[in-house]
């Protein structure tokens, strides 16, 4: 059975809790760490450009991802041109459209040639991902990031997808980096590794969960039974 150092695919950190990000940069198996708008609200930041240059002081090596929140084209490019300037880690997400369905790819297509890195994300089917690559192509270094986890969450089948998407971003070289997103538990990173993935990103829950290793059955269904009784016990049941 593999141990946390056996990956070949990169762990990025997911979140948006300043403590637990600068303890993410210090953790030798997370190569990066990503975060959007809805993270940030549920970790209370008031504050987007503070909350960054913020992380950014302690974060200067390890790939970031900030995300725009402009719903407009015009806006959501003067956003992503300040974002990347804020270091040469910074990678500056770009949704695949906006709230109106209208496609960032135009946008997406301006800022690779600009030389700002993106991570296009919000992507869940392999169309989006090939449009996203031939928007990208021949511009700097990039993530394509497509959402297992929520499509699973309503029934959807995330590998066919992320195994022809992991192929198609594959085929531009090293420019395009494609990452499974939305993790819901570590059986993924396996799952993303075998569809060829190059990065998942993983929340911090999930990646505590690998702190103290894996455990075989045998050691998880002993496990089990403890805390049934330990639960038992503290409860008081009695018959």
């Amino acid at each position: 059975m593999k141990t946390k150092r056996n990956y070949r695919i990169k762990i990025f950190s997911d979140g948006a809790e300043r403590d637990q990000l600068l303890k993410m940069n210090q953790n030798p198996i997370v190569s990066g760490m990503t975060t959007n708008p809805s993270l940030m609200k549920k970790a209370g930041v008031t504050d987007y450009r503070a909350f960054c240059k913020d992380i950014l002081k302690e974060i200067r090596v390890k790939p970031v991802s900030f995300e725009v929140f402009a719903d407009d084209f015009a806006t959501m490019e003067k956003q992503a041109r300040e974002i990347a300037t804020w270091g040469e880690n910074v990678y500056v997400k770009i949704p695949i459209q906006n709230s109106e369905g209208k496609s960032a790819l135009p946008l997406v297509k301006t800022l690779t040639r600009a030389g700002i890195k993106l991570n296009v994300t919000a992507i869940y089917t392999l169309k989006q991902t090939i449009e996203t690559c031939q928007a990208l192509e021949g511009g700097v270094p990039s993530i394509v990031s497509v959402f297992a986890g929520r499509a699973a969450d309503l029934g959807h089948d995330p590998v066919p997808t992320l195994t022809a998407a992991a192929e198609a971003c594959a085929e531009y070289g090293d420019q395009m980096e494609c990452l499974w997103a939305s993790t819901r538990e570590v059986y993924n990173i396996l799952q993303a590794e075998q569809c060829g993935c190059r990065i998942i990103t993983v929340p911090f829950d999930v990646l505590a969960k690998l702190e103290g290793g894996f455990k075989t059955l045998e050691e998880l269904s002993l496990d089990t039974v403890r805390t049934f009784k330990k639960d038992s016990e503290s409860a008081g049941f009695t018959l």
